[in-house]
């Protein structure tokens, strides 16, 4: 069976990292994680960290979250080393793109319930798994809907990598995914094209986000080999969840965390800030009612973060 096994090695550029949140509504206690590991993770390996507004889904933005998201980072001491990149102003780079991977794409007529009725199963993100119907030509009198990838046959759709906390994963894309959408039928371009395009077009280094898009990075990759673009390294951090279980999300009841004047003090952001260090399992060498600044805050987390790493076999060791 082959593989298309991401790179072992680390890239050659110097570290750059980056923070990826969609303007859906404001940071809560599970982005902030999100967002928490990856500056720790930047700062740990001298590397610059990016914000990069997710908003290709412009159906679901919601009119100011942006805005509020940078404030809540702001007030939390969490600043871009570069310029904040728009996911729905960069549509030029997504087309761009599809052009360059044209003999993998083809239109696609099928709706959803079309899919539900003929998918081959559920893939590990709880998508159904497209059966491949339009592949080879769409039927008489249907017109293309969407645009799909064609993923490679079963026995040689093997997608594997390393992740820095998860450990070796792999996923077999013939069987567990099927050919993606690359352009929605909505009009819009899917997230897995945009987060390719962008993380290469920024020379990200490392991706640290919630193990919730951990199924999502073998179809990553694979885009990134068609593209002939580098492979991040990959850290994927536990998510969190609420009573029931669920993704804490703002569907499943998530509070914001503060923002506005009435939350502007720095005792709350440090505050919300370790509490997130608390999820990731970092141990502060100050207990929590005495660590009463930002710059104290940041000086334990960093190393925290890193004495975390190396407990678990995941430090960087990036060229000189």
């Amino acid at each position: 069976m082959s593989s298309l096994s991401a790179p072992t090695s680390a890239p050659a550029a110097p570290y750059v990292g980056r923070f990826a949140p969609s303007p859906t509504g404001p940071l809560h206690a599970g982005s902030l994680v999100a967002a928490l590991a990856s500056y720790l993770d930047a700062r740990a390996n001298a590397g610059a960290w990016l914000i990069r507004i997710e908003d290709i889904d412009e159906g679901r933005a919601v009119p100011g979250a942006a805005d509020t998201i940078l404030e809540q980072l702001d007030w939390l001491g969490m600043h871009s080393d570069g310029e904040i990149v728009w996911q729905s102003r960069r549509k030029e780079l997504y087309q761009a793109a599809r052009e360059r991977i044209a003999d993998w794409v083809y239109g696609c007529g099928c709706n959803r319930r079309e899919i539900a009725d003929s998918r081959l199963g559920v893939g590990p993100d709880g998508a159904a798994i497209y059966p491949g119907t339009c592949r080879h030509g769409l039927a008489p009198g249907r017109e293309a809907r969407s645009l799909r990838l064609r993923v490679p046959e079963a026995g040689e759709d093997v997608v594997g990598f390393a992740d820095r906390f998860a450990g070796w994963q792999e996923q077999r894309l013939a069987l567990e995914s099927g050919d993606f959408v690359l352009k929605r039928a909505d009009g819009y371009w899917a997230y897995q094209l945009a987060v390719v395009v962008d993380d290469a077009e920024q020379g990200v280094t490392d991706v640290v986000r919630g193990a919730d898009l951990l199924d999502s990075t073998p179809r990553q990759i694979y885009l990134q080999r068609l593209l002939g673009v580098p492979t991040p390294r990959y850290l994927h951090v536990p998510v969190v969840r609420n009573a029931n279980g669920e993704k804490l999300s703002k569907q499943t009841g998530a509070l914001a965390i503060p923002s506005g004047p009435q939350g502007r003090d720095e005792e709350a952001a440090v505050a919300a800030l370790q509490q997130a260090a608390g999820f990731l399992g970092l141990r502060l060498a100050s207990p929590a009612p005495s660590i009463g600044s930002l710059a104290a805050f940041w000086q334990e987390a960093v190393p925290a973060w890193a004495s975390l790493l190396a407990e678990r076999g995941a430090l960087l060791e990036l060229p000189g």
